[in-house]
């Protein structure tokens, strides 16, 4: 028995009347996903990185060469406001992890790329990252986590159509 058993049995005695089958299951995600992120945010800061930041490195690393994106490309893949995009750019900029240059296919945006510093830097923090994920998840055997995986493709699949 975990804590979000005790609470969904609290419900279930004090609103008998209530199906709060789906509580335990989102309350437990929700649980997950905190944990998780908790973990993963200690990595990133060993290299001075947070979420945001390293999601934008990733995603121009993962792009592959010559590791560059206009802002659009990024936002598309990253899910937020331009304004919060924009943000995380000058934020990695005055670092020198990315650079701006003008788009030459369109002169009135830019491009946002990986310097040599930032492309150093996501690829041993990647490293790391995938070895903690890989610790994250260890309880659970092959089977399951294929299992888990497949269930939670079919759920954000549907939360996301």
């Amino acid at each position: 028995m975990d804590r979000i058993d005790k609470i969904t049995q609290q419900w279930a005695k004090e609103r008998p009347d209530l199906d709060i089958s789906p509580m335990g299951l989102i309350g437990r995600l929700g649980n997950v996903a905190h944990h998780l992120n908790r973990e993963m945010e200690k990595v990133f800061a060993k290299f001075g990185l947070n979420r945001s930041s390293f999601d934008v490195l990733a995603t121009l690393r993962r792009s592959g060469p010559p590791y560059t994106l206009s802002p659009g490309e990024m936002l598309a893949t990253l899910m937020v406001t331009s304004g919060t995009m924009t943000n995380r750019i000058d934020q990695l900029e005055k670092a020198g992890l990315v650079s701006r240059h003008t788009n030459p296919e369109d002169g009135r945006g830019f491009l946002v790329s990986l310097t040599p510093e930032g492309l150093a830097l996501i690829n041993q923090v990647v490293e790391v990252h995938t070895q903690n994920q890989a610790r994250l998840i260890a309880c659970l055997s092959e089977q399951e986590q294929q299992a888990l995986n497949q269930l939670l493709r079919t759920f954000l699949t549907s939360l996301e159509s």
